[in-house]
């Protein structure tokens, strides 16, 4: 490990890839969550299925989850992972006129998948942004944040 405690930079500082070689293959699981706060005649549009380009919600959620499977071509220096489960749900909230996002991850590996999981929520976010964009470019991507983390060494963390 670096000098600076964090395992992304060796002791010169230089960023490196973790090696999780010596891990133990562990079950673990991550779930993030966040929301497209938006106008209620967005979100009408949204639930009634008026969108020109579509159903959002099946779109973004079907983008969340390649999302997922593609953080490690995202994001520098994370792990290409064998996931096993990747669900993103996208529920309106008609009285908060918003449209809440929760993705969960799964995988047996050496390292988490955290990453996956917050990838999958703010593409599915952006994707909702996108596709209704036209009518609403007000809208606002909120809240984004890991509410668990289960497995490896580091054990459970959950949000409160």
């Amino acid at each position: 490990m670096s000098t600076s405690g964090l395992t992304h930079f060796d002791a010169e500082g230089k960023a490196q890839m973790v090696d999780v070689s010596g891990k133990p293959v562990t079950a673990r699981v991550a779930v993030a969550e966040g929301a497209v706060h938006m106008a209620p005649d967005t979100l009408s549009l949204i639930v009634e299925g008026r969108a020109k380009k579509g159903d959002v919600l099946a779109v973004a959620r079907l983008a969340g989850i390649m999302a997922a499977k593609k953080t490690h071509d995202l994001i520098p220096l994370c792990h290409p992972l064998p996931i096993s489960k990747v669900a993103v749900d996208l529920q309106p909230d008609m009285a908060d006129n918003r449209v809440t996002i929760r993705a969960e991850v799964r995988t047996t590996g050496q390292t988490g998948v955290e990453m996956e999981a917050l990838t999958a929520v703010n593409i599915a976010a952006l994707t909702v942004y996108d596709m209704v964009k036209a009518v609403d470019k007000a809208m606002v991507i909120s809240d984004i944040r890991l509410t668990l983390k289960d497995g490896g060494k580091s054990g459970r963390y959950e949000a409160d």
